[in-house]
């Protein structure tokens, strides 16, 4: 099943995830298929993340962790299904080449690895104008 309707309302977005403000890490669905999700997300000055101007590693691995919960809410929501709960299991590798700014839009592609018994194995790259600037392979699990 694919859907490739892009959206970046706000609201619709926050109902596929259980983050709530100041915690939500994500703005944007613009590819849905199965095994991958394009999110994005701009950063703001008052993200909790961020500190002198800078989001901080920790903020960018919340982002990728949340896009992750953003494919399954909006898988179960194609479902008629609501969310579950999840999250990060492991993290396996995570490199940022740069920390972004405030105002950067950041674009995270998840990739579906595995899927099995409520434990996803996914690689995440995020960019920033066409450059990636982060890499991760997590698990994420749903409870």
């Amino acid at each position: 099943m694919e859907n490739t309707l892009p959206t970046s309302d706000q609201n619709f977005v926050k109902s596929l995830i259980p983050q709530k403000f100041p915690f939500v890490m994500v703005s944007g669905i613009s590819e849905y298929s199965e095994e991958r999700l394009v999110s994005g997300f701009e950063i703001e000055e008052d993200n909790i993340f961020v500190h002198e101007g800078v989001f901080q590693a920790s903020g960018l691995i919340e982002h990728q962790a949340q896009s992750v919960a953003l494919h399954t809410g909006y898988k179960f929501y194609l479902l008629g299904k609501k969310a579950p709960t999840g999250y990060i299991g492991a993290i396996k590798t995570f490199e940022a080449e740069i920390l972004p700014k405030t105002g950067d839009q950041l674009i995270s592609e998840v990739n579906i690895i595995n899927e099995m018994m409520g434990v996803t194995l996914v690689e995440i790259i995020t960019k920033i104008n066409d450059k990636i600037i982060a890499k991760s392979e997590m698990k994420t699990v749903v409870k």
